[in-house]
């Protein structure tokens, strides 16, 4: 590939060439993830949407921000019928019951969010940031054995409504979209331009904002109040050491940066399979202790509630070494496409690890929270490192294992990427084959009720990332797990 002076990592072709094409033209770091975001909404619908939210971590210089952009509760309840359904995804060894409706939907963040971060750090104007976007989603994008595969996984989701079948059922109107099938959605690409256009406003109080209103009038719970309302948040990272370099994470009130600390303080500095594992057990037993709240596993108060799934990340490094990382989700959307924008609404108040009563039962005005961990690292020699996963409760043991194997055990960092990985929940032990053999006995030993995985699964992650070394080469890593590309410009 040749000595390369800037990159991208993220979990589609497309997603990572729109980042790419605003490197091309001078844009910074956040420009690069802002226009790679706006593609994945179009590439990565199940995944990426203007009506989820996220995080970001971004490195300027020696200072370290992260943004909060993800969903919160509306300012007060209904007093109406809530429209909220169960359905059933299955895959293929295993279902899953999800709940989607109308009145699912958290208030989004993402536009605010994308719109705070260019605010800080953008160059190009976000007219420009959509361009490749809007341009791909009205030509149309092939869909890649990964995309058609997660789509087949929720297609009770995706044509639960007439809106919804239009966009990804099949030619014959059954069934969803398969791999190679061109996926249009011009609405998209005219929401995206009518975003760039008007800004942030556009979600506030705008025409996009009237439009996701419209698509709630039947048992939704957002507002106007509640939409306008809505603030992303600037909060300091979580600081830890890993053999001398220095680890920023995502602060409360998200879950995920904390219990990547835990870990990471409770391991002194082994990057073994065993040690790991001990690690994830340890802070997987003082979690489940703490009722999976994040109040009482800090012993503060810290607003918040438990995260859904369904993510997708881009890590980005440019010329001048601003690095930047975010994570995304949509839940899995509402099921609900909103009127003439191509994109869902978020369902987080339908997860059960948000609202294990259901979506009726929730504290008004709550900043949710999420296992999503977009992670920066500075090693001791000067080097950069941004990145992160999808994967939910995977997430925490997939950027821990990364962050373990490269910093302390000095693996390069695509093999720190593609190195056999495991995962400790409630007990039990999930790992792929392709540990030292003595490692894996260990193992075997210390965790009696365990799963073997004969090949890197998505089970595990994907954790795309870039590193920009001292001497300003840059490098990175795609996960193979979730289709994962990088690539950089010279």
């Amino acid at each position: 590939m040749g000595r390369l002076s800037c990159g991208v990592a993220a979990g589609h072709a497309l997603t990572v060439d729109a980042a790419l094409e605003a490197l091309k033209d001078g844009g910074s770091a956040v420009d690069a993830a802002i226009a790679g975001l706006w593609t994945a909404c179009v590439c990565e619908p199940v995944l990426a949407s203007p009506g989820g939210g996220g995080f970001m971590t971004v490195g300027v210089g020696a200072r370290t921000d992260c943004l909060d952009f993800f969903v919160e509760t509306p300012n007060e309840r209904p007093s109406g019928r809530i429209d909220a359904h169960g359905i059933e995804a299955d895959f293929g060894n295993a279902t899953q019951a999800f709940t989607i409706g109308a009145g699912t939907s958290a208030v989004p963040g993402m536009v605010p969010g994308l719109f705070a971060a260019h605010a800080r750090y953008g160059r190009l104007p976000m007219k420009a940031l959509v361009a490749y976007a809007a341009s791909a989603a009205r030509d149309g994008v092939r869909l890649t054995a990964y995309q058609a595969y997660l789509i087949s996984v929720v297609s009770p989701i995706l044509t639960a409504t007439k809106g919804a079948k239009a966009l990804f059922a099949g030619p014959d109107g059954e069934g969803t979209l398969g791999e190679g099938a061109l996926f249009h959605n011009s609405d998209l690409a005219d929401a995206l331009e009518e975003i760039a256009g008007e800004g942030e406003a556009s979600v506030h109080d705008g025409e996009i904002a009237r439009l996701m209103l419209r698509a709630q009038e039947d048992g939704g719970v957002l507002t106007a109040a509640a939409l306008s309302g809505y603030r992303p948040v600037w909060r300091d990272p979580i600081a830890e050491k890993i053999a001398g370099h220095t680890v920023y994470l995502n602060p409360p009130p998200s879950a995920g940066g904390t219990l990547i600390g835990h870990m990471i303080e409770g391991n002194g500095g082994a990057a073994d399979g065993p040690s790991m594992a001990a690690a994830m057990a340890r802070t997987d037993t003082a979690w489940t202790g703490a009722g999976r709240s994040l109040d009482r596993f800090l012993g503060k108060d810290v607003r918040r509630r438990s995260a859904p799934r369904g993510t997708t990340h881009i890590s980005v490094v440019d010329r001048d070494g601003m690095a930047v990382a975010i994570t995304v989700s949509n839940g899995e959307g509402n099921g609900i496409v909103v009127p003439g924008c191509g994109f869902m609404i978020n369902n987080m108040l339908g997860e059960d690890d948000v609202n294990p009563a259901g979506p009726e039962d929730w504290t008004p005005g709550i900043r949710l929270s999420s296992m999503m961990a977009p992670t920066l690292a500075r090693r001791a020699d000067g080097a950069i490192t941004v990145l992160g996963s999808g994967g939910s409760n995977r997430i925490r043991s997939a950027i821990y294992q990364v962050l373990m194997r490269h910093l302390a055990g000095g693996l390069p960092l695509q093999a720190a990427v593609e190195a056999p990985r495991l995962h400790v929940e409630d007990g039990f032990l999930d790992f792929e084959e392709g540990l030292p053999g003595g490692e894996r006995d260990r193992l075997i030993d210390r965790f009696r009720d365990h799963r073997t995985w004969d090949e890197p699964n998505m089970f595990f992650g994907g954790v795309h990332a870039v590193e920009c070394l001292p001497d300003g080469h840059v490098e990175g890593a795609g996960d193979p797990r979730r289709a994962g590309v990088f690539q950089g410009l010279a």
